[in-house]
């Protein structure tokens, strides 16, 4: 089976080309859903991020305020890094379980993840998918969407890789500059590319 990670900067578009791949019958796992479990009410790494934090990143009904989590740890590196070191092994364990669900059943999957390249996970896949759009397209695309400001956007951003290093490190780039039928153009073409490479190195 052959393990395609697709990843992107924020507002890069990872959502809609997941989307694209998912039409296509290609099994996709969300890094950000799974990031999203691993702190649901009961899991071991949300008490700690309230221990570390305080009260205010939780919500009333006892969930993550994720955008009062973000305020604070985007704007002090030392949080962010304790934060990462917390819940970045345990997403890599859940994505490596899902990964082996996966075994056997179909020739290849995406894992869509923001943080592939930042993150160990490009060590569980076998070719790198960047979205590329440029750096102000990322800016308006996010405040618009999450209705950040754009010193945090731009915070987020200085937090991952370059534009100029995720684009060095990619097996294969989709150009999301564009509109939303050139993107699928362009994945339904990388999918005939991913399908071949699955079926020569792995016999699928």
């Amino acid at each position: 089976m052959l393990v395609v990670g697709l990843t992107g900067g924020i507002g890069s578009g990872k959502s809609a080309a997941s989307k694209i791949f998912s039409e296509l019958g290609r099994p996709v796992i969300d890094a950000d859903l799974v990031a999203r479990e691993v702190v649901e009410p009961g899991e071991p790494a949300l008490g700690k991020i309230a221990a570390k934090f305080g009260a205010d990143v939780l919500t009333p009904q006892g969930e993550l305020d994720r955008a009062s989590l973000r305020e604070k740890v985007f704007s002090d590196n030392q949080a962010r890094e304790w934060l990462e070191q917390l819940l970045h092994p345990v997403i890599r364990t859940r994505i490596m379980e899902k990964i082996e669900d996966y075994q056997g059943t179909t020739p290849l999957v995406i894992l869509a993840s923001p943080l592939l390249l930042e993150t160990d996970q490009h060590k569980l896949v076998d070719h790198v998918v960047v979205i590329d759009v440029p750096e102000s397209l990322q800016i308006s695309r996010t405040v618009a969407r999450d209705n950040n400001s754009e010193a945090l956007v731009k915070r987020i951003m200085d937090a991952q890789l370059s534009r100029d290093e995720r684009l060095s490190k990619a097996d294969s780039v989709l150009d999301n500059g564009g509109s939303v039928e050139s993107l699928k153009d362009q994945i339904r073409l990388l999918d005939l590319k991913l399908r071949e490479l699955a079926a020569d190195e792995y016999r699928l």
